[in-house]
């Protein structure tokens, strides 16, 4: 989700330019964790474009096909801001941490526990003393806004455009551009000192950046990832292809979120409990150890008690389907977990009860097995057949 497009009247060019302290130090009084800032084009532009291409040649975008869409002069557009955005002159990247003191997937866990990822927990307490769902993409893009409002007090008009995971920009690389970590093993944004569960957001302006002709790279972080594969070896899928390079057709965070349909059966195994995203490989990285990782306290990006390590029967719901499918939208409006629809979560926990092993699930698996919806069905039958081999 974009922030609306902003076309204000610009007048002459501010007499400086965006200075990395002040950006950082706003962007925390919005609200968020941590923030840098990089001109453009930034100095690894033309690396990032060429491996951004070379993945989506290789076929490793799977069925996200917004990931392919070209210009009118066939170039990949979000390969590099300069293309949508000829404008653009800087970019703001903005860090929210969302790690909690709440259990991890690696963590032993009670038997028929489904898995949720850490992000999708979020939640905030309402006027009323209520906790209710949050979804980051809202509550980041009102603190970019809020950071954009205190940009135009000291700078005027000026060109800008904010997003959170779905504009045409590629976050992790304009992150690292800026200085807020190094592209791990796990291929996911690492900050030296806030691990790397944070959500990113992207300012977009046409103002200028003091320091960018001064050091253009003395922002970079190093590579501290050393020797370590935690991560490459931990994926159950082997979605990490190798270090750095990952196989989105084979991350369970893609299958149980982006992919519609069925999920072929060499992946299904894999997949084990998880039903909604996937912290695997971020849960066994030893940036994301607690004795180096802050809790986040970030009170609109707070876990829901509920969804950590939740019930596969309490996903599953009760009652017909038009019950369940309310019973869904009950549940999850307003959350993150709203994206995988209620068929693609239904999906989902077909796939963890087969991997459970608990013949308890048998009867929403015979129910779900003659189910209108493909990939529901494929599951269910899958899992059915599992179940009966154990």
């Amino acid at each position: 989700m974009s922030s609306p497009s902003i076309h204000p009247e610009l007048g002459a060019m501010p007499a400086r330019g965006l200075r990395r302290e002040e950006v950082r130090s706003l962007a925390r009084e919005a609200g968020f964790a941590e923030a840098g800032v990089v001109g453009l084009p930034h100095a690894s532009e033309e690396r990032d474009a060429e491996r951004f291409e070379e993945w989506i040649a290789a076929g490793r975008a799977g069925t996200m096909k917004y990931l392919e869409r070209r210009s009118e002069d066939e170039q990949l557009v979000r390969s590099r801001v300069g293309i949508p955005f000829k404008w653009a002159r800087s970019a703001i990247v903005c860090f929210a941490g969302y790690h909690s003191a709440q259990p991890r997937s690696t963590d032993p866990a009670d038997e028929g526990a489904g898995w949720i990822a850490r992000y999708a927990w979020s939640s905030r307490i309402d006027r009323d003393g209520v906790r209710r769902p949050s979804d980051y993409h809202k509550v980041l893009k009102k603190r970019l806004r809020a950071l954009e409002g205190r940009l135009r007090e000291q700078f005027g008009g000026f060109e800008a455009r904010g997003y959170v995971d779905t504009g045409p920009v590629v976050e992790r690389s304009l992150a690292t551009a800026a200085g807020l970590g190094w592209t791990g093993k796990n291929t996911c944004l690492i900050h030296p000192k806030l691990g790397s569960y944070g959500l990113l957001a992207v300012l977009l302006t046409s103002l200028d950046v003091e320091e960018a002709k001064a050091s253009p790279a003395s922002l970079t972080v190093p590579d501290r990832c050393g020797s370590c594969r935690r991560c490459l070896d931990a994926c159950p899928t082997h979605a990490l292809i190798e270090p750095y390079k990952m196989d989105a057709t084979k991350c369970i965070s893609y299958l149980t979120i982006e992919h519609r349909g069925t999920i072929a059966a060499e992946l299904m195994e894999g997949m084990g409990r998880q039903v909604f995203g996937c912290d695997i490989c971020q849960d066994v990285c030893p940036w994301n150890s607690p004795r180096r990782t802050p809790i986040s306290t970030d009170s609109e990006l707070q876990a829901r008690p509920e969804l950590v390590n939740p019930a596969l029967e309490w996903l599953a719901g009760l009652g017909d389907p038009e019950l369940a499918a309310a019973e869904f939208a009950r549940r999850f409006n307003g959350s993150p977990v709203r994206r995988a629809g209620f068929l693609g979560l239904r999906r989902n926990v077909a796939i963890a009860m087969g991997n459970s092993g608990l013949d308890k699930y048998l009867p929403w698996l015979d129910q779900w097995a003659e189910a209108a919806d493909e990939g529901l069905r494929t599951a269910a039958r899958w899992a059915l057949e599992r179940l009966s081999s154990k």
